[in-house]
């Protein structure tokens, strides 16, 4: 896979939620997304992280529709301009994927609110990876 395209979570935010606080630590999402970025460095893919004020979840996949408001609560909706219905976590999926695909190669910024890691649109290169024991 070239491409990962993950969203920026509050995690820190998501934890003081005490309701939600054991599964978001048990899950480790944090230690997930350094993961990702420490391993598609090294094998040279890229990995696009969406903005968190991004709505993702809210927006129609299939037409690109925008709702206004949609509550936690809601898991599925069906779009009033297309009436494709959708499940609020594969849309957000879909729409992940789509704005990590728009993003330049070269790794510039994918919205106007901008990412926590935000990169320059500098070329960036990535060195070839080499199989076997490094010698120092």
């Amino acid at each position: 896979h070239d491409l990962i395209v993950i969203e920026d979570l509050n995690v820190r935010g998501m934890v003081r939620n005490r309701s939600l606080a054991r599964a978001i630590s048990d899950c480790g999402w944090g230690e997930f997304r350094r993961q990702l970025e420490y391993k598609t460095r090294r094998c040279g893919r890229r990995l696009v992280v969406i903005d968190r004020w991004h709505p993702s979840s809210k927006t129609c996949s299939a037409c690109g529709h925008l709702l206004a408001t949609l509550s936690l609560s809601t898991r599925h909706w069906t779009c009033p301009d297309c009436g494709t219905r959708h499940d609020r976590d594969v849309n957000a999926a879909k729409n992940i994927l789509a704005a990590g695909r728009a993003v330049p190669a070269c790794g510039a910024d994918v919205s106007p609110q901008g990412s926590s890691l935000r990169r320059s649109a500098v070329k960036q290169e990535t060195s070839p990876v080499r199989a076997g024991i490094p010698v120092h």
